[in-house]
């Protein structure tokens, strides 16, 4: 039973809500079935069972929700195996003494030299793998190795390295390379067009929201470029996370992310300015492209970093009381980009906890509830035009989350008393200040 569908038990007639992912995979969230394969294979390897290891490595990578991982064995005795990573599959196939993955990643009419470079100077940033092209000209990623040099902690690294590659760099050569045909997308499962049409109309209408307050709002662009840069990183993750987008549209939020915070000599109004640059090109681009980005695929590997709940509160502990200036001074679209920047970065950035995950996405549908109900869901948390909230079923949310996590979570609890409901801002700040305080310290 889904979280909503929990939630709502208790109304008639049941409320059934719509299937909409948000966010990118994490493989931090394990059963603890697939940690106990992780150590059977670790101790098949050392015993140099290495078949037998290569099964429970598979068997630990598998997320029975998302159906990602086959295994199987032939007459021969050889292990093959399947997994998929977003728009891509990866094949393979070991043996007593060997075992080989690779990744089709599109398919060249003709040669051509540009993308032939580009494919040659990616190499150089692969640690396990390799770019080539096989006999009928298909660009191709390739990982193989010795089992006695295969454990499983390089083949998990080494398919990690396939895996992302394979699927990043399919969209991005064929938005750039029109001599290139896609390939091997049977796994994928186009959204429903109102889901498209629901994320295309929120990336533009967001992005243009943002861009008239940088140019007619009242705060000084100049003089006060902070406020700008949490406008341009709050609408950069909230995207993210909202619009779960592919290929070239999470490319260019990934870059907008890179840019701003690279170690170079530009300065905040300088970045902003390259910021907003790279905003007006993903308003203008067509949105026939867009759309071909808009499925949803399976995923076996996360690509950010676990972290544990003191993380979260440093966060908020560095940026919450920034807001305060903005709210005091009258900027507040700039006030509630700071928690929403903070939710927003945390979830870019780090694999939380579950219950921080849980409550980060309440904080999304509360904040965002005109979008979510555009994607078809039926809640009550606010009301943006009388600018009024469902206490009660903010706290049955909230309530819900520690529920569902209170068999790894037992000390789950939410001060309910410091929630403000004045305003959107307020409440924001507080909703932050409730989570920040929580003991989400794992059941011994």
């Amino acid at each position: 039973m889904s979280f909503f569908s929990r939630l709502f038990s208790n109304s008639t007639p049941k409320i059934e809500q719509p299937a909409v992912r948000f966010g990118r995979y994490s493989d931090s969230y394990k059963e603890a079935d697939n940690y106990l394969a992780w150590e059977e294979a670790l101790q098949k390897y050392e015993a140099e069972d290495y078949l037998a290891s290569y099964v429970a490595f598979f068997r630990y990578l598998r997320d029975d929700r998302e159906d990602n991982v086959k295994c199987w064995e032939d007459e021969a005795g050889k292990i093959h195996f399947e997994l998929y990573q977003g728009s891509k599959k990866i094949v393979g196939v070991g043996d007593e003494k060997h075992l080989r993955a690779e990744a089709r990643i599109a398919r060249s009419n003709e040669l051509n030299i540009n993308f032939m470079r580009q494919l040659i100077e990616r190499n150089f940033d692969l640690n396990y793998s390799r770019f080539g092209l096989d006999d009928d000209n298909n660009i191709t990623i390739i990982f193989d190795t010795y089992t006695l040099d295969g454990s499983p902690y390089k083949l998990y690294y080494a398919l990690k390295e396939i895996a992302t590659n394979a699927d990043k760099q399919d969209d991005l050569l064929l938005e750039e390379f029109k001599v290139l045909q896609p390939i091997e997308s049977t796994h994928l499962q186009e959204l429903p067009e109102p889901e498209k049409e629901a994320k295309y109309n929120y990336l533009q209408q967001e992005i243009q929201k943002v861009l008239d307050e940088i140019d007619t709002g009242k705060l000084n662009r100049e003089q006060y470029p902070g406020g700008i840069a949490y406008l341009l990183l709050d609408l950069t993750y909230r995207l993210d996370y909202l619009i779960k987008p592919e290929g070239f549209t999470m490319e260019a939020l990934e870059r907008i992310h890179r840019l701003y915070f690279a170690k170079d000599e530009k300065t905040i109004p300088q970045k902003n300015q390259v910021l907003i640059k790279e905003f007006r090109k993903l308003l203008e681009r067509p949105k026939a492209d867009f759309f071909r980005e808009m499925y949803q695929g399976k995923a076996t590997f996360g690509i950010i970093a676990p972290v544990n709940h003191d993380r979260i509160a440093s966060v908020i502990d560095g940026e919450l009381n920034n807001m305060d200036w903005y709210r005091d001074n009258g900027y507040t679209r700039i006030a509630q980009a700071i928690p929403g920047y903070i939710v927003g970065f945390s979830i870019f950035n780090y694999a939380v906890l579950k219950p921080d995950k849980d409550l980060f996405h309440l904080y999304f549908q509360i904040v965002e509830s005109d979008y979510f109900q555009s994607l078809g869901f039926e809640f009550d948390f606010y009301d943006a035009e009388k600018n009024t909230f469902n206490k009660k079923n903010i706290r049955r949310a909230i309530e819900q989350i520690v529920e569902d996590n209170r068999d790894k979570y037992n000390r789950l609890s939410p001060a309910f008393n410091v929630l403000r409901y004045d305003s959107m801002v307020e409440f924001s700040k507080s909703y932050l200040l409730m989570l920040r305080n929580l003991d989400v310290t794992k059941t011994d």
